[in-house]
């Protein structure tokens, strides 16, 4: 059986990860436990998670000409990535992401975009060739929304099924982006900001995904954590079960999520199916520290999902 192809159009960060007794309250300074740096980013994350799960994968993005440039493209070609649509600028340094962990898992992140915010449309026409190879193109919004647009119109023209995970949140989203995917995926808080209402709970987030539907993507689908997920396409609206697990660092588990959603899809699941599998690889995830370093390789997943990747 062919691998999965996989193509990310999105942002790289190095992650610089401080743990702390609880997240600080505005001007407050505290002593964190533990510092360590990592590699992030959600169209990298999501690029790793696929990876680690068997697919061929290729990464289009941007990188300073610096030391994290450096590391970030050694990260992806020891994981097997394709980088050859990685380019590099001197004009920025390589992207950045502060974060906070408490000991309950929750976050706060800060993202500093540096050579991201330099991809443009000559590298979306650059990756075209990788648009027709892919299952799957995914985005997000850590790049200008301008290229992460083109890159959603070529992935079309090519044929090829689209993934907007529309994040980081903003409520002023064009709709031309939302009409251009083949799925929408946001979390809860970025589905509560495009919807314009609250997404607390399963019913709030099933009438969002309605709503959202309405608006031009092919499908809908919004994560609930360990409530799994929703699901809206023109067959219905239904909930995937998640799974419950003990967290010890949520960070990265919704670009886990993305990235297995994105593997699964690519090898040809039904959407839901790869709904249910994208769950238990996230909630994988945050049973172990760090954001790429906590996304499960092949060979630790449970006997059940090992030999549904066979």
């Amino acid at each position: 059986m062919s691998r999965p192809k996989v193509c990310v159009v999105g942002a790289s960060n190095i992650d610089l990860i401080s743990y702390v007794p609880r997240l600080p309250a505005l001007g407050e300074t505290l002593h964190g436990s533990t510092f360590r740096t990592g590699f992030g980013g959600k169209g990298a994350n999501q690029a790793v998670m696929a990876a680690k799960l068997g697919a061929d994968v290729v990464m289009v993005g941007k990188l300073g000409t610096d030391d994290f440039g450096d590391r970030t493209l050694a990260n992806f070609r020891e994981l097997g990535i394709d980088t050859s649509q990685v380019s590099r600028s001197d004009e920025a340094a390589t992207g950045v992401a502060p974060i906070m962990v408490a000991p309950d898992g929750s976050n706060a992140i800060v993202i500093v975009t540096g050579a991201n915010d330099l991809l443009d449309a000559d590298d979306i026409a650059a990756a075209r060739p990788s648009f027709r190879e892919s299952g799957v193109v995914i985005c997000q919004l850590e790049i200008p929304v301008g290229v992460t647009l083109a890159a959603l119109r070529a992935a079309r023209d090519e044929g090829t099924r689209t993934i907007l995970n529309p994040a980081p949140a903003r409520e002023d989203l064009a709709p031309e982006l939302l009409g251009s995917c083949d799925l929408l995926c946001p979390n809860q808080s970025e589905a509560a900001l495009l919807a314009g209402h609250p997404v607390d709970t399963v019913s709030q987030a099933a009438n969002a995904a309605r709503e959202l539907l309405a608006r031009g993507p092919g499908a809908v689908l919004i994560t609930l954590g360990g409530d799994g997920c929703v699901v809206a396409d023109e067959g219905g609206v239904d909930q995937i079960p998640g799974v419950t697990v003990e967290a010890v660092d949520s960070t990265g588990a919704g670009d886990a999520f993305v990235g297995a959603l994105g593997y699964y899809l690519a090898r040809g699941d039904e959407l839901r199916s790869a709904a249910s599998w994208a769950n238990r690889i996230a909630a994988l995830s945050v049973t172990a520290p760090g954001t790429q370093t906590s996304y499960p390789e092949r060979v630790e997943l449970p006997p059940d999902m090992l030999a549904s990747l066979a």
